[in-house]
């Protein structure tokens, strides 16, 4: 099977297979035990922390391991919440964030929060002008995801975070996707969210950045074992796998970002006459998000069994509802369940593009054909 589905999740790198293996097997100790075992396993772990962390480098913060991006935002934004000094209690996202997100602040919005969700335009980029108006002295958080996981469009990150900071509020960035694969807009922020599984690493382990001077409450109780704030036994082949995918990505940044461009023009040279759905500028290149009139993309999946790619976020499959980020960008239901998302990065060759597009269009014609 061809794999096309890149921003629902990465292959698992070999490197990060490879230092997952010891801790799965022979060094299985508990990282917060006293013993021989114990210690070495917490020395992967801070092994594999400060190679996370490398990226951050320069910037005062902490790195935090989590269950995933979606604890992390989650930790962010509700422990943002529940230190709010008086009188901040506005909260500015975007329509097209991540669910994460946008469900987390939505449940903030039925504990006493004003949420406000900015549009963005057709191209995906949120409208400034709304973002100025509705961020000011109450606003408590401003949340932006750096890179969207479904059009791949880049947010203005250092603008929004200027906007947020004049007014004395806190900025948080979702940069799932963006991590490993861009530069990340660090002194622009003051949480980050990342995640392993996007990166080439395992699944079920992710990570917050705090910088230094914000003081975020419990989101899970107990031990206290991640920095005395996050409870639960971490997991030190997880972590290995992340730390060695993130080094990998940081060591490949330029070399991915070539081959994905020249997969990027493969893939849109043999979908020309496809419509892009969000900007071809201020974009990254590895979501390849499209439409055609007469398509029915669930049925299009289907039909091309050999390769494996979607027609949304992962988290959103099988709810039958078009997806948010393609409405926000005013396409109508039609539009939106006649489109596709295209995933594609380190592993995935142009012999394989050519072959995906090729079976790709020649379903889309059929569809088109028999509709007529």
């Amino acid at each position: 099977m061809i794999y096309l589905d890149y921003q629902a999740t990465t292959p698992l790198a070999p490197e990060a297979r490879a230092a997952m293996r010891p801790f799965l097997e022979e060094s299985f100790g508990n990282p917060h035990s006293p013993h021989r075992l114990g210690r070495e396993a917490a020395a992967a772990v801070e092994v594999a922390r400060a190679r996370v962390a490398a990226p951050f480098a320069g910037e005062p913060g902490r790195l935090l391991f989590t269950s995933g991006a979606t604890e992390a935002a989650n930790w962010a934004l509700k422990g943002a919440a529940l230190t709010a000094p008086e009188g901040r209690r506005g909260i500015v996202t975007i329509a097209t964030e991540h669910a994460c997100v946008l469900d987390t602040v939505g449940w903030l919005g039925t504990q006493g929060f004003d949420v406000t969700v900015l549009p963005v335009g057709a191209d995906g980029v949120v409208d400034l002008d709304r973002a100025a108006a509705a961020i000011d002295g109450r606003t408590l958080l401003v949340a932006a995801m750096l890179v969207n996981n479904e059009i791949g469009v880049i947010q203005p990150i250092e603008t929004l975070s200027r906007l947020a900071h004049a007014a004395g509020a806190l900025f948080f960035c979702d940069a799932v996707q963006g991590y490993g694969r861009v530069p990340l807009p660090l002194a622009a922020c003051d949480m980050i969210a990342i995640s392993a599984h996007k990166i080439y690493g395992p699944k079920g382990i992710g990570a917050l950045w705090l910088r230094d001077g914000i003081a975020l409450p419990p989101l899970l109780h107990g031990g206290g074992q991640e920095g005395g704030i996050r409870s639960g036994t971490l997991s030190p082949a997880l972590c290995a796998g992340f730390g060695a995918a993130a080094a990998l990505a940081a060591e490949r940044m330029e070399a991915d970002t070539v081959h994905v461009e020249a997969l990027w023009g493969g893939a849109r040279a043999m979908l020309k006459d496809w419509t892009l759905n969000g900007s071809a500028e201020a974009r990254w290149h590895g979501n390849l998000n499209l439409r055609h009139d007469g398509v029915d993309a669930a049925r299009l999946i289907s039909e091309v069994r050999q390769v494996a790619f979607s027609a949304g976020s992962a988290c959103a499959s099988g709810s039958g509802r078009p997806s948010h980020v393609l409405r926000a960008i005013g396409l109508s239901d039609a539009q939106a369940r006649a489109s596709i998302r295209l995933g594609f990065g380190r592993y995935t060759t142009l012999k394989e593009i050519e072959e995906a597009m090729t079976m790709i269009r020649d379903a889309a014609g059929r569809q088109r054909i028999w509709a007529a």
